[in-house]
């Protein structure tokens, strides 16, 4: 389906999170190890936050692990958060505007997963979006729906409470046209301080994730890491996959979790669908 991660702490550049580690997002895109297909050629986005008042964006349709502006750019450009994103199609075509990660102001959301059946649910999904936010979907995308979905129900002010909504509207339509397990999903929502991360599978058999291990602990025991030697103590990231197989680097997430990640700072809360009462 895809890859993404996402990492929070002191700035650092993009090449240090996307090429440099053994099992980079890059490499990834061309060899995942733990993904639902090994390639994740389909495009590619990356998002960051330099104190302006939106995120950088810059997305593609090319593979990642071909694109030398990508390559270019990730060696120049430094960020505290960054979220990065490599897509496999699950139906929908390959262009710009259907490349992760979606932005809305100062939010970020990116998706790995489906939403099943989702020609037979767009309908009704589409039309439970809020006027106001409805234009602004580009693309033909699960994800991007449901990004403006979690929008209209209340993500600027309490993201888990409305993506618990958003999921649990997506369930309740979807078996409303025979569909036993509507979602499939990790997401990353991000509004450039907070970082928060979701793992759920109505089937409760999600895609994979991970946090890492905090990192001063890891330097204590791989002194000699020059990766663990350039980041803080306070970097913190998520990831589809982990991006080496340092022991005691990553933790998985459980099912049906939040992760929540602030100014260096770790919480994990469990997570659960919530239909709207508008539903």
């Amino acid at each position: 389906m895809c890859r993404w991660l996402a990492y929070s702490g002191d700035p650092v550049l993009l090449e240090d999170l996307l090429y440099r580690p053994a099992n980079s997002l890059v490499m990834q895109s061309l060899h995942a190890r733990l993904g639902a297909e090994p390639t994740n050629g389909d495009g590619f986005g990356v998002g960051w936050y330099d104190g302006r008042p939106r995120p950088g964006l810059f997305r593609s349709t090319d593979p990642a692990w071909n694109d030398r502006n990508l390559q270019e750019l990730s060696a120049h450009v430094e960020a505290p958060l960054v979220v990065a994103h490599i897509r496999a199609s699950t139906g929908t075509a390959v262009q710009q505007t259907n490349c992760h990660p979606f932005r809305h102001d100062r939010w970020l959301w990116a998706h790995n997963g489906v939403l099943t059946g989702f020609p037979l649910v767009r309908r009704d999904l589409a039309f439970a979006v809020a006027p106001e936010l409805f234009p602004l979907i580009e693309g033909s995308t699960d994800s991007e729906l449901f990004f403006h979905l979690a929008l209209t129900l209340g993500l600027e002010e309490d993201p888990p409470a409305a993506v618990a909504r958003a999921v649990g509207l997506v369930e309740e339509t979807g078996r409303r046209h025979g569909i036993d397990f509507p979602v499939q999903m990790t997401v990353i929502t991000t509004d450039g301080e907070t970082l928060w991360a979701f793992r759920y599978s109505s089937e409760g058999r999600s895609r994979s994730l991970f946090t890492s291990t905090d990192v001063s602990t890891l330097r204590a025991q791989y002194p000699d890491n020059p990766l663990l030697q350039r980041v803080s103590d306070r970097a913190r990231l998520v990831v589809s996959e982990p991006l080496g197989d340092l022991r005691g680097a990553w933790h998985e997430v459980p099912e049906s979790s939040c992760v929540v990640v602030r100014a260096g700072e770790q919480q994990l809360l469990p997570f659960a669908p919530a239909v709207p009462a508008a539903a």
